[in-house]
């Protein structure tokens, strides 16, 4: 049996930032073999993703995560080298430790300790694991759902590893994501010299009173698991530098983060009419980086709700609030999609870590899930 605090060190020690896996999935691939898992590789561009499944009858239960980590930062300002994992004061360092290294080792093991207790479970397990989920998730789980879905083989429960904990392991459970969409806006103007501004027209001064209006818009009043929509400005940027010239273009990045109550064609047509009313000339591109998504009353809330009271004793919160996951890729296949993992106060930050008797937590709670479910 592996023991989750010696695989998660061995994650950590590998160099996998975006979009490399730096061996990761052979890591997991050698140990999940042994156990009846079939490996299947399926790398696009530049991302690896590979799709590991035991059995082949429904239902199916997927553990859904990501190699990758975002980069160190100045690695002389880690108490610890952030590829190399250490303990200290009951804590394990490293880049990756609570996203989502950590999580992945609990899967394996309590996986491990599944099938050794269930070698004839009822169902399918499996793993979908991506290179690209912290980077631009292009070629990552959105490309391997696509190559699922084309062959009509559907996840009935997917548990994502994302660090969704706040204080203790399990007290806060992501049922849900909002959606996401970026506005990159560029308002055209007429350059010129700020002592005759008759000869120029101000981008910047025509377009105030838009974003006054646009940050001040309620866009809807959100429901029972969602908040309301909200609009976020993220970047501005105009002029020449010089303080004697009106600027000629201005360019504003914003987000929106969207509930269930609204769609991404009704804030775009919304935003395009505000724009217009103003009068601007301007150009827009829209990105869109994923829909609103959310698992309800259902088997496999109810088994992730109890296997946490079980194992930890917490009432745990269900929540659809935060950013984005690759969550938002599976949910649309017709799949209970949770997302459960350690406390996420370091995530991406200096000095990330997860605490050692959490790690241990972890896996007893997923193994209480798959008992559940697939027992």
């Amino acid at each position: 049996m592996t023991d989750v605090l010696t695989l998660t060190k061995a994650l950590i020690n590998k160099k996998s930032v975006t979009p490399e896996d730096a061996g990761c999935m052979d890591l997991l691939a050698d140990l999940l073999t042994p156990l009846g898992f079939v490996v299947e590789h399926l790398d696009f561009g530049d991302t690896k993703n590979v799709w590991i499944r035991k059995g082949s009858q429904a239902p199916l239960f997927c553990f859904a995560g990501h190699t990758d980590v975002v980069p160190s930062g100045p690695a002389e300002k880690w108490q610890t080298p952030p590829f190399e994992a250490t303990e200290k004061d009951g804590m394990l360092f490293g880049r990756g430790a609570a996203d989502m290294k950590g999580s992945i080792a609990a899967m394996v093991v309590a996986t491990q300790r599944f099938i050794q207790a269930n070698p004839d479970h009822k169902g399918s397990i499996a793993y979908l694991i991506t290179s690209d989920e912290e980077g631009p998730f292009i070629n990552g789980t959105t490309k391997v759902i696509d190559t699922l879905e084309e062959r009509n083989e559907k996840i009935d429960w997917c548990i994502v590893g994302e660090p969704s904990s706040t204080a203790k392991v399990g007290d806060v459970v992501k049922n849900g994501r909002r959606g996401s969409l970026t506005g990159d806006l560029i308002i055209k103007g007429i350059q010129g010299h700020v002592a005759y501004p008759h000869l120029a027209r101000n981008p910047i001064h025509q377009v105030a009173p838009a974003l006054a209006e646009l940050a001040n818009t309620h866009w809807d009043s959100g429901n029972e698991f969602f908040p309301p929509t909200s609009f976020q400005i993220s970047n501005i940027n105009g002029g020449t530098g010089a303080g004697n010239v009106i600027p000629g273009e201005l360019h504003i990045c914003f987000n929106f983060r969207f509930s269930t109550e609204v769609t991404d064609q009704e804030l775009i047509k919304r935003v395009t009419e505000l724009l217009d009313k103003h009068q601007l000339e301007y150009d827009i591109k829209w990105t869109f980086n994923g829909q609103p998504f959310l698992t309800a009353a259902g088997d496999l809330v109810a088994a992730t709700v109890d296997a946490i009271k079980d194992c930890t004793g917490i009432d745990t919160e269900l929540s659809t609030a935060g950013g984005t996951s690759d969550g938002r890729f599976i949910a649309p296949t017709g799949a209970q999609v949770v997302e459960l993992g350690p406390v996420n106060a370091t995530i991406h930050k200096i000095d990330e870590c997860v605490n050692i008797n959490d790690l241990s937590t972890l896996t007893s709670v997923y193994h209480n899930i798959l008992q559940r479910l697939l027992a």
